[in-house]
């Protein structure tokens, strides 16, 4: 069950500067991603596909022509004009994306992003892991961090373009990175989702995780100044414009936020930070005892009804609650 809150003592504040020109570097990223055609390819795979779902390997060309992949899950045989409920899947730091078959069989069809660097995705770019959180971080706009965060607002564009989706029904659902992006995501295309559920949010006050935590990635931050100490001023600035409490302001759907109070990963700290900021708080889940899961298997639960009252999938199979998780 969820915790109360009260019972949490933060470690440290969470602060991070806002730049003034913080909505021109956004609409110049966005007007960046929009100079690539998407020239997306879906290809059923029909040895993934059967049992009530079809599957497709898609790929698609996002920022700066990087081609990207992702798979794409729907109700079995799903026609133009279905009208599905669309979500949009979102990998954490050190995961891959999921075939998503268990959430089509209750309705929705499903975009799960391969991002730059991903499995599918690391023929242009590939940083490694540790590695993406600081490569060309020095410069918001030479970090490969943007390119990763566009590929999955394109990733969203297709999912609404698909002629069987709804595209006044998407949902963004992620947990650690997954659940920071969904944020940005739906921050950068506010007219395009319905609500977002985000576990553990990562990217949410990124130099101050630095110093309320010891793992990675925010780790691979501390080992970069450990080696170039000079280049503190250049990150932080560069981290203030990629931060996802510097536009969550701009999401406009109701959003749900879980995460573990005992978070060494994500530090809780930054998603009550992330809560304070977003417009629309539905709903913000806390788990005493619970570390970077965000309280699965349990949260499953609210997940699913979350998502059910926004999007109203149709009836059918429930979906295998995930006992592992997804939130590295």
């Amino acid at each position: 069950m969820p915790s109360d809150t009260a019972r949490f003592t933060p470690r440290g504040p969470v602060d991070v500067d806002r730049p003034d020109d913080l909505d021109a570097f956004w609409n110049e990223a966005l007007a960046y991603l929009e100079r690539t055609a998407p020239a997306a390819a879906f290809v059923l795979d029909e040895t993934m596909s059967g049992d009530g779902v079809d599957v497709f390997a898609v790929a698609y060309s996002s920022a700066g022509g990087v081609r990207v992949g992702a798979w794409y899950t729907r109700p079995e045989g799903a026609a133009p004009g279905a009208d599905l409920p669309g979500i949009l899947l979102i990998p954490g730091y050190i995961s891959d994306p999921t075939v998503a078959k268990s959430w089509s069989l209750r309705g929705y069809a499903v975009l799960s992003v391969a991002p730059r660097g991903k499995v599918r995705a690391r023929d242009q770019i590939d940083p490694g892991y540790p590695g993406l959180l600081v490569d060309g971080a020095n410069d918001a706009r030479s970090a490969t961090y943007l390119g990763f965060y566009l590929d999955v607002v394109r990733g969203l564009d297709l999912l609404a373009d698909r002629d069987e989706v709804d595209p006044t029904r998407i949902g963004v659902h992620g947990s650690s990175q997954g659940g920071g992006l969904a944020v940005a995501t739906a921050a950068l295309r506010p007219d395009l989702v319905r609500c977002i559920s985000a576990g553990a949010p990562y990217l949410c006050g990124i130099m101050s995780s630095v110093r309320l935590t010891l793992t990675y990635p925010y780790q691979e931050i501390r080992e970069y100044l450990h080696i170039h100490p000079e280049q503190r001023a250049a990150l932080e600035t560069a981290y203030s414009y990629l931060d996802v409490l510097n536009i969550s302001e701009r999401v406009a759907c109701p959003a749900q936020v879980y995460i573990g109070l005992g978070d060494d990963v994500c530090p809780p700290e930054t998603g009550f930070a992330l809560v304070e900021r977003l417009p629309h708080v539905e709903q913000f889940l806390t788990y005493q005892g619970c570390a970077h899961g965000a309280g699965l298997p349990w949260v499953n639960e609210e997940i699913d009804a979350f998502l059910e009252r926004h999007l109203s999938p149709s009836p059918a199979a429930a979906r295998e609650h995930d006992l592992i998780g997804g939130n590295a």
